[in-house]
């Protein structure tokens, strides 16, 4: 079974920054795309981020020109340097994964999820 574990959510004062981990582990097949989604109070899940095979990235325009999203291919990581945070970027950020495996199936998998919180 593929593990995602996050890691490096917080508490931060607006203005500051954060980078966020993602480690998956157990992989049989080929990572694909990973990403960042993240669910506010009350709110729908939302993509932030994602990087898709090569290195292709996407990004919400909320967050444009201040997160980063990158991956380490050697350690199956993923991280989102998150900086100029503001308080609406308050919200549980959740890792998500598409492998494929080696008979062609494509399965996606969300981490547990990582709280972060910009005061203002």
């Amino acid at each position: 079974q593929v593990k995602l574990v996050e890691s490096g959510g917080g508490l931060v004062q607006a203005g500051g920054s954060l980078r966020l981990s993602c480690a998956a582990s157990d992989i049989i097949g080929d990572l694909n795309t990973m990403a960042w989604y993240r669910q506010a109070p009350g709110k729908q899940r939302e993509l932030v981020a994602n990087i898709i095979g090569g290195g292709t990235t996407n990004y919400v325009d909320s967050v444009k020109g201040r997160f980063a999203i990158s991956r380490d291919f050697a350690k199956n990581t993923v991280y989102l340097q998150m900086n100029n945070l503001k308080p609406e970027d308050t919200a549980v950020y959740y890792c998500y994964a598409e492998i494929k495996t080696y008979r062609g199936y494509t399965y996606a998998y969300w981490g547990q999820g990582t709280q972060v919180t910009v005061s203002s």
